[in-house]
């Protein structure tokens, strides 16, 4: 399995540090999460029901028809390469590897290249699959450039797969309206915006016979029934998202300023964490651990990706610790 953010408790054991005392910022996860009210018994006695209100408010809020509740997006990212045969795929790199990874896993011919390579050379591939924005390296596109890509590809029966999972600040540049063309594949994830990462809940959306197909290989039940009656109220509340959009962007900024103050300009970011490449990132990243503040490694760039901090005290916690690190 490969290496992911958020592994704290691993990170306790290392560094010697109860969990309590910790700063994680290791995840792009918001940490301003929806205010989860109590859960009502009957969520957890039955079993999931498909008629419980939830799809119609993921269909207003995705502004989307064709969609297919899963365990978060990575349940649909290990299955799609499934529903190929042996092909050739293009993955945006630097970028999320479990794509790449489910993709090789199942036989297919993966290359990882930038969004130019990728758009410059699509006729190379019959599955381009992009992160917009892109996680961590911040790749950013038009609606139109990504519906021109995918007309290319799906005029020879390709695949263009979006994953979405940081784009809910900016929904805007979403592609879920479009979803419903031929060869067109968007995922997005609940987790990231609303803060609820631990509910593993996400969409599909695609046409209906590529999510029946991909129904059939996931079995019922993808999401529990607290999970479902959480995100029913959680995608129905405009005014919370308004908000929390707002707040994303500024925070963001203000943690994009703290770090080129010392030193660390980013070299890109979403409204969810700064990127910084630096070839000081693997001794960066052990010091500020050894001191309970815990990022995002990556070796190919050397880089450091920086979560939020949740609140006035974590974002002059991680000042000082930079300070004294970096002095």
């Amino acid at each position: 399995m490969l290496e992911h953010g958020g592994r704290l408790l691993q990170a306790c054991r290392t560094y010697n540090i109860p969990l309590s005392d910790w700063l994680d910022l290791s995840t792009g996860v918001s940490p301003y999460a929806w205010p989860v009210p109590p859960i009502p018994p009957i969520a957890w006695q039955r079993l999931p029901d498909d008629d419980d209100g939830l799809m119609d408010v993921a269909r207003d809020y995705y502004e989307a028809t064709s969609l297919l509740p899963l365990a978060g997006s990575q349940a649909a990212i290990q299955c799609l390469p499934m529903l190929r045969a042996t092909t050739n795929v293009g993955v945006l790199a630097p970028g999320y590897a479990e794509h790449a990874h489910a993709w090789r896993r199942q036989g297919h011919r993966v290359t990882l290249a930038s969004a130019r390579d990728l758009i410059a050379h699509a006729d190379h591939f019959d599955v381009i699959v992009l992160m917009h924005p892109n996680n961590p390296a911040g790749d950013r596109f038009t609606v139109d450039e990504l519906l021109e890509l995918h007309a290319s590809l799906a005029a020879r029966g390709g695949w263009l797969i979006v994953d979405e999972a940081f784009i809910d600040a900016t929904p805007e540049y979403s592609l879920c309206p479009h979803a419903a063309r031929d060869g067109l594949i968007v995922l997005r994830s609940v987790g990231k915006f609303f803060g609820m990462a631990g509910a593993r809940a996400g969409f599909a959306f695609a046409t209906m016979p590529l999510l029946d197909a991909l129904r059939e290989r996931l079995g019922p039940w993808t999401l529990s029934g607290p999970t479902r009656h959480v995100l029913k109220l959680a995608l129905a509340d405009d005014v919370w998202q308004a908000g929390a959009g707002d707040r994303l962007h500024r925070e963001s900024q203000r943690l994009a300023r703290l770090l080129t103050r010392h030193g660390l300009p980013p070299t890109a970011g979403t409204a969810f964490f700064q990127w910084c490449c630096d070839t000081r990132a693997l001794n960066l990243h052990w010091q500020l651990a050894q001191r309970g503040i815990f990022t995002r490694w990556f070796e190919t760039p050397q880089s450091l990706r920086f979560g939020l901090p949740g609140d006035d005290a974590a974002f002059e916690r991680l000042d000082r610790t930079l300070a004294e690190v970096l002095a």
